[in-house]
């Protein structure tokens, strides 16, 4: 491995870019360059970061060691794949893939090449997580809400996230954390969803008992006039309210003389700044990501539930 660290970023669009940004700016990194469908996208962010526009992908994989992978999600697979194919460490946008099967044969791969293999499921790196993952022991019910505008068009494509249900592109943030707080598998699921502007759902509901007797409620819409990310949880003694977004939020506990109610007291920071930090660092130390495919896989399968779920409900 180079002594600073040849990355590349697949995919430059909205979130793509953002990568790009980061990695410029990393110490230790080296942000070989970026490949885009668009060549004037590509341009424009190389131009911005400091760095080369290739033009076609297997140029890019061969010059670097490790990659971003931000190509809208029916691309994750085959482009991952062959990536992986080539030795590269990456960082696939979230959701891992379209397919759990697709998935599945992601993470086995990784496995069989010894390939760091992380997914970009941000909100693991919120500062917030720290706090709920240091306060929570044994949640018993929560409820997440993702709300979001609707994408805005883009030309020759549809709008960015639109190719899969929203349950797959802003609900599955949420149900990694779930999965993640709780700790245990699904067991029951109820689940609604309604699609206005896409071809799947842009808003969906979903209520999740967990085998070990939490409940959570969760709902995500990107068809909404505000934006709001906000999560709250319960436990017996304890309820913990936060807004991802403002990186603020409450806790109450119950206490002899009654409920304390103390603000949370969070450092705040960019998310995906840590996500990608911890990305080199893995790469560096070949350790395990905070999340690995196989978490991102678990994520995706519930999501897949879920969207079961929805379908076998009347119109």
């Amino acid at each position: 491995m180079s002594a600073r660290l040849k990355l590349g970023v697949f995919g430059v669009g909205s979130l793509g870019q953002h990568h790009a940004r980061i990695y410029a700016a990393t110490e230790g990194v080296e942000l070989v360059g970026v490949h885009d469908l668009d060549p004037a996208r590509a341009a424009a962010v190389a131009g911005r970061c400091g760095t080369r526009a290739f033009e076609k992908a297997a140029a890019l994989a061969e010059a670097v060691e490790a990659a971003s992978v931000a190509v809208p999600t029916d691309a994750h697979y085959p482009l991952a794949m062959d990536l992986m194919d080539r030795g590269l460490h990456l960082l696939v946008e979230k959701p891992i893939a379209a397919t759990t099967e697709e998935a599945e044969a992601m993470v086995d791969l990784a496995r069989a090449r010894q390939i760091i293999l992380q997914v970009g499921h941000v909100e693991r790196f919120n500062p917030v997580m720290r706090f709920l993952e240091a306060h929570l022991a044994r949640p018993r019910f929560i409820e997440a809400i993702r709300l979001a505008t609707y994408p805005p068009p883009r030309p020759g494509a549809a709008p960015r996230g639109t190719e899969v249900s929203v349950i797959l592109d802003l609900m599955i943030h949420d149900l990694d954390i779930i999965l993640h707080l709780v700790g245990s598998p699904a067991a029951e699921i109820r689940a609604v969803g309604v699609p206005v502007l896409s071809p799947s759902e842009d808003i969906a509901n979903a209520r999740i008992l967990f085998a070990n007797g939490c409940v959570a409620n969760v709902t995500a819409s990107r068809i909404s006039q505000e934006q709001m990310r906000k999560i709250r949880v319960f436990q017996e003694d304890t309820y913990v309210s936060l807004d991802y977004r403002a990186q603020a939020g409450q806790l109450m506990r119950r206490t002899p003389s009654g409920i304390r109610t103390e603000a949370v007291p969070i450092e705040k920071s960019e998310p995906l700044a840590a996500e990608l930090a911890s990305f080199v660092g893995c790469v560096r130390q070949r350790r395990d990501p905070v999340v690995t495919a196989r978490h991102a896989s678990e994520a995706l399968k519930l999501a897949v539930d879920i969207r079961r779920v929805v379908a076998t409900r009347p119109s």
